[in-house]
Order: structure tokens, then sequence, then C-alpha cells
């Protein structure tokens, strides 16, 4: 029972941050924060994330270059060039990798209004950081696991940021519905998006991409988008005011 506990929290967890700040905030800016807020995110994200964790300023780029060339040939991560996930999960790894030992210069219109903290960014980013953090899972596996297969879930935990971002990309792009033509074929893969935390509305966020609510008609929930509203409340964020509502 821990070990499941500890499964879903960490996936929700570095799931949320990988949402909240690393797409809604570093890629889109769909809020503004104070500057030591921002650094609170970002060890948060780097915690949560851990062994997996993405770098925040590589994340925003791709993730720009992934809006302005939807599923052509110069999109980074598009599932309708690779003929299996897998493919498309090691080739998205180049790209990334690129830019976070910044060997490939992004487009200028891509560039900056990102989160970047060099320590956590480089040392988040080092083979030796990501053994720790594997080490520490297998560990707490070894001490609390009480069933063989059990086991099998500690490879996800080992690479769950890029699984999120498989996931989206895979399902979002290849099966769903779609609300709007956006020249694409970004789907909106499932009417009420709880386990990827509204991540799978990638139709309607190709539609409106600054807006903090991925959810559009009165069935599709985002449930990030309450947690949203809630610190804009309490004045720990200020989103978009077009986008309060």
């Amino acid at each position: 029972m821990i070990i499941i506990i500890f499964f879903v929290a960490h996936w929700f967890l570095s799931l949320f941050f990988q949402t909240f700040y690393l797409h809604r905030y570093a890629a889109h800016k769909m809020f503004t924060t104070h500057k030591i807020t921002e650094r609170i995110f970002h060890t948060l994200t780097f915690i949560s994330q851990g062994s997996s964790f993405l770098n925040p300023r590589a994340y925003a780029i791709m993730h720009r270059e992934h809006h302005a060339y939807s599923d052509t040939e110069k999109d980074p991560h598009s599932p309708h060039f690779f003929t299996d996930v897998f493919q498309m999960m090691y080739r998205t790894a180049i790209s990334f990798r690129e830019h976070e030992r910044r060997v490939k210069e992004p487009e200028a219109r891509f560039k900056g209004n990102y989160p970047e903290w060099r320590l956590i960014d480089y040392y988040g980013s080092l083979n030796s950081t990501r053994l720790m953090f594997g080490l520490l899972y297998a560990w707490f596996y070894v001490a609390f696991a009480t069933q063989w297969w059990m086991f099998l879930l500690l490879p996800i935990q080992f690479i769950m940021g890029p699984l999120h971002g498989a996931i989206v990309n895979w399902c979002g792009h290849k099966y769903g519905y779609s609300n709007f033509d956006n020249g694409d074929k970004s789907k909106n893969t499932t009417p009420f998006d709880f386990f990827m935390l509204g991540e799978l509305f990638q139709n309607n966020h190709h539609k409106f991409p600054n807006s903090p609510n991925f959810g559009k008609r009165w069935f599709e929930v985002d449930p990030v988008y309450p947690v949203m509203k809630a610190l804009h409340w309490m004045r720990i964020i200020k989103m978009r005011k077009p986008s309060i509502a």
C-alpha cells in the first residue's frame, strides 16, 4: 500500500509541476509571480520530477516550437512522423538534450521570457543527480514493497517527466475528438482529464494556447485551473486578466 501511495503521489506531483510550472508558466507565461515564489516553484519542480527533471528553458523552447510547427515535419514531437511512441520519445529526448546543453540555437521568437536558475538547471540535469534520485526510489521500493509486481512500477518513476510528455503528445494528437479546426491534428483525448491534469485537451489548448483553462465545453474539466484561480485569489500568482473569468 505504501508503494502505491508513493507512486501515485509521485505521478501527480511530477505532472502538476510539469503542467503548472513548465507548461503554463515557463512556456506560455499564463501567469506572473514574485521571483522568490518562482524559485520555490522551480525547486519543487526539481524535487517532484527528480530523476526525470526537465530543464524549464529547454522545455519552453521545445514547446513553443511544437505550437509553431504543430504536426508538421518541423514539430519536435508530432506522433504522425514516427511508427511508435518509443521512436517519438527517443527523437524528442535528442532535441531536448540539444536545447538543454545549448548546442542548438533556437529561432529568436522562441527565446526568452522563461525561468532560469543555473544552479538547479545544471545539477538537476546531471546524470549523477538523476542516478541519485533513482537509487533513492529503488531503496524505497526495497524497504517497503510487499509484492514482486510493485517493482514493475519503478522504471516508470525513473522516467516520469518524459513519459508524461509522451502520453500527451502521442494521445493528444492521435485519439479523441476536436472542438476546433486548428489546421493540425490535435485532439481532446477525453472529456474529463483527471489522469493527466487537463493536458489531454490538446485541441482546445492549440486553439487558445495562452488560456489557463484547457477545458472549453461545459463537461470538459481541467483540474489545474481551479488551483490556479485559488493561487490567484491568494495573490501567490497573477493570471492574465482576459483569462481569469
